[in-house]
């Protein structure tokens, strides 16, 4: 039986060279995705395949099922579903993607690479990785790819040369590098500012997670400092009661920190639960629920 959404898309009309959210360049950025609702991939893990199982889905039919089942237009994309990167797979993933109304976004970079490693080998590896999965996001459309940080903070260096290599290689394609506060980033609610400041705010965006700070001690304040700077959110919530409550932290707050900052989309819902069931009718819930505050606001 399905579950019978509340709403369609159709109904859903710090420091000194700090950028706000509303500025010119962070609209030119992402003007045509504001007040639109998305999805991470990443959240439906558990449920995909390749080749198609009983009770999986395949890449190639997500798009119609975030679009027509979960009422999302925007999907942000995670290489670690993505099984083959053939052109002619990517072409018919991105027809699917245009087929069923939906925009590719972002494609996180989740091998497990360094492009900031301290071995010249692990770096070029990195690099050859990298730069495979920008060409596949130029051709699935997307605007933005992220490189994954590290557990531990790199050398301050390597790993400007590192985004500066990146970053040359994605304008060439029209692609713009994110920083995401993950991995060695989550215990500073400074982190990602210093960062976009060493690289330089006029080569380097950000995609910020509601959910990857440490603690809600960082969380709060942290998003107050991020906001401004961001192109686009990864929603995220984590384990829901029956309820559809949220005790981990409060994700009305940390919309309205985003909402007040300037920042109006797109909120890609990162969210998942291995019952496939449950997974559906959470992010039905949250995507309600960020229309509703969307129109509040």
């Amino acid at each position: 039986m399905c579950f019978i959404l509340p709403m369609t898309r159709r109904d859903i009309l710090r420091s000194s060279c700090a950028v706000a959210a509303s500025s010119p360049a962070i609209q030119a950025e992402s003007g045509q995705l504001q007040k639109k609702t998305g999805i991470v991939t990443a959240s439906l893990t558990p449920h995909f395949s390749s080749p198609q199982r009983p009770g999986k889905f395949t890449l190639l039919d997500f798009p119609q099922f975030a679009g027509e089942e979960l009422g999302l237009e925007v999907i942000d994309f995670n290489t670690m579903n993505i099984f083959d990167y053939r052109p002619t797979y990517l072409d018919k993933l991105r027809a699917s993607i245009a087929k069923h109304g939906c925009i590719a976004t972002n494609l996180k970079m989740n091998q497990k690479v360094n492009m900031a490693s301290p071995n010249p080998e692990h770096r070029h590896e990195a690099m050859r990785v990298y730069k495979r999965s920008i060409d596949a996001a130029q051709q699935l459309g997307c605007r933005w790819v992220r490189p994954l940080p590290q557990r531990e903070k790199p050398d301050t260096a390597l790993q400007k040369a590192a985004f500066d290599e990146l970053i040359d290689y994605a304008g060439e394609r029209k692609i713009t590098v994110l920083v995401e506060n993950f991995g060695w980033m989550m215990n500073d609610s400074d982190s990602v500012i210093n960062l976009v400041e060493n690289i330089g705010v006029d080569r380097v965006k950000v995609g910020i997670d509601t959910g990857n700070w440490t603690n809600n001690r960082i969380r709060y304040p942290a998003l107050e400092k991020t906001f401004p700077h961001a192109v686009t959110c990864d929603f995220k919530a984590k384990e829901m009661t029956k309820e559809f409550e949220h005790p981990t932290y409060d994700l009305k707050r940390c919309f309205t920190i985003g909402w007040n900052a300037g920042f109006r989309g797109p909120w890609c819902l990162e969210h998942g639960n291995r019952d496939f069931t449950k997974a559906k009718r959470e992010l039905i819930q949250l995507r309600t629920l960020l229309v509703q505050w969307i129109a509040e606001a």
